[in-house]
């Protein structure tokens, strides 16, 4: 009997490698946000997302030059296109909007909810079939939302629900790439760093300040971060299975703790702790029953609940 594929020394080592660039696309992410943070503190919003997206695009220029025209003018699905570029945008803003208020911790733990709510959207936007179980997982993580927003009159502030909201959008924002799959990479970046331009050019005339030099080079810091991420999480995919890869995602919860810990001096408090712990394991057990309905056969009629 041969040995399995994924228990060979080359099985093992591109696992790890995989892993390795999905490890390093999350710290980067951390990074960025903690930095965003920052910025956004002594820039506006509009103008932080234009000169960020900006920069990214100058860096993604080789590669726009190389996908071509076609590859933006055959687009499909023009109209969900655009609603993307526009979700895609608000949840961005609201992102930074929430955790120029919020600890980076707490903002990062209401967007770690993201695929728990894309699972229970994709009911009625993508009509999946969800079973009993994974609508459980569902209840669950809404739980460790209700959790994390610290159950009291009180803790409803707007940072909070500006938080929450972001978080759905940005479940819209998974769900509309989900069903634009079939368009090029380059082209769904690309789209995404021109809405955040468009979204800050509209807002420049409702206030401007004028970088100092060396907040230019964070600027350009964070846009190298946000493309270096982004190649890494690509080179994750392609070494390792998503089933491997996917769940190191939820380690950002831990660089925003330690971000927002040496950068601000926040961490978290109990509630915050709970429900990322309760949305983490929620949406890990998402994860893995998507895997086991995905190996269903044709022949079955029914998915397993």
């Amino acid at each position: 009997m041969t040995a399995s594929p994924i228990f060979t020394a080359a099985g093992r080592s591109a696992a790890l490698a995989g892993i390795g660039f999905m490890l390093m696309a999350v710290f980067l992410f951390g990074l960025n946000s903690a930095v965003g943070k920052w910025l956004v503190a002594k820039y506006p919003i509009g103008e932080f997302m234009l000169i960020r997206s900006t920069l990214t695009l100058i860096l993604l220029s080789p590669f726009i030059w190389y996908a071509g025209r076609a590859a933006f003018a055959n687009a499909p699905r023009p109209g969900l296109q655009l609603l993307r570029i526009v979700f895609s945008s608000a949840e961005v803003a609201m992102f930074f909007w929430a955790v120029s208020y919020l600890p980076l911790a707490d903002t990062t733990t209401f967007y770690l909810a993201g695929p728990i709510y894309v699972t229970a959207l994709s009911v009625l936007l993508l009509r999946e079939r969800v079973g009993w179980r994974r609508w459980t997982a569902v209840l669950i993580g809404f739980a460790g939302v209700v959790i994390a927003l610290r159950p009291s009159s009180s803790s409803f502030t707007l940072p909070a629900l500006i938080a929450l909201s972001g978080s759905v959008i940005y479940a819209l924002v998974m769900i509309t790439t989900r069903a634009l799959r079939e368009t090029n990479d380059i082209t769904l970046m690309t789209t995404y760093f021109i809405g955040a331009v468009a979204f800050g050019a509209a807002t420049v005339p409702f206030g401007w300040v004028t970088p100092v030099p060396r907040d230019i080079l964070f600027f350009c810091g964070v846009a190298c971060a946000n493309i270096l991420a982004q190649f890494c999480v690509i080179r994750s995919l392609k070494r390792a299975s998503a089933s491997v890869v996917v769940p190191y995602q939820y380690t950002l919860i831990i660089w925003s703790v330690v971000f927002g810990w040496q950068m601000f001096g926040e961490l978290p408090d109990a509630y915050t702790i709970g429900g990322a712990a309760i949305i983490v394991a929620a949406g890990l057990y998402i994860f893995w029953r998507e895997r086991v309905v995905a190996r269903q056969t044709p022949a079955v009629p029914a998915e397993l609940p």
